[in-house]
């Protein structure tokens, strides 16, 4: 472990209900607010299983439950599934365009509705315009935004989603992706995630960081869906 991680320290939050897995309870370990994070140490934050929300870099520390795990996906080496490269076909005609913030209104509406109709029941509903502007914003220069756009039948563009991501020394961050949850036929949440997986490979990194594969959580048991797998366990990447 380099001196500057060694010099970082961390805290831990009382046990609280876990966000992922019902009748458990999580602790999260924290990176201390008042430490100054560079791209180098975030990078390095990121390559022993730490996440970030907002300012916030933290990981779960959960005693005897060690059901979240980091996993990241070698670019270079992915290979899309079958149904994977039918879901690319389909969105061929989306146009990606790189922008400098999400604070307009348009973004915003895409965000409440999605968190409205796809994630009632997690932690960031109801939406709240404080509430996406601390989580998404981007605290060391490090963050670029990406908005997809799909045709209409008028020829106009509609924004259909967004891909908020950091990028570290090794690789791409997928912090969040929010969509048009009624284009459900365009599976537009693979699209994006195939999507970074492509522009990470573009740009010569080497991994798509995707946060915690949680096998028994489905709404995070997908990422096993992308292979190859690297997981993080007993301080060790290991390809799944």
């Amino acid at each position: 472990m380099t001196a500057s991680l060694r010099d970082v320290k961390v805290y831990t939050t009382y046990p609280h209900k876990c966000s992922y897995l019902e009748d458990r309870e999580a602790i999260t370990l924290f990176v201390d607010p008042k430490h100054t994070v560079d791209k180098t140490l975030y990078s390095s934050l990121s390559g022993i299983g730490f996440r970030r929300s907002g300012s916030h870099i933290y990981r779960p520390h959960c005693g005897s439950c060690t059901a979240c795990i980091p996993a990241r996906v070698p670019v270079e080496s992915f290979a899309p599934s079958r149904a994977q490269r039918r879901v690319k076909k389909r969105n061929q005609d989306i146009i990606v365009e790189e922008s400098l913030d999400i604070s307009d209104e348009a973004a915003y509406e895409l965000y409440a509705s999605y968190i409205t109709l796809r994630h009632a029941d997690g932690d960031m509903y109801p939406p709240s315009r404080e509430q996406y502007e601390s989580f998404l914003n981007n605290p060391w220069d490090c963050t670029r935004y990406y908005r997809f756009y799909a045709p209409t039948h008028s020829g106009e563009k509609q924004l259909v989603a967004i891909v908020v991501a950091d990028f570290l020394e090794d690789g791409q961050s997928a912090i969040y992706t929010f969509f048009d949850p009624h284009q459900a036929k365009r599976s537009l949440g693979t699209y994006t995630l195939l999507w970074q997986v492509e522009n990470a490979r573009n740009l010569e990194l080497d991994y798509l960081y995707l946060g915690y594969w949680i096998r028994d959580c489905q709404k995070m048991a997908y990422k096993a869906d992308y292979r190859p797998l690297e997981i993080r366990v007993n301080n060790r990447w290991t390809a799944i």
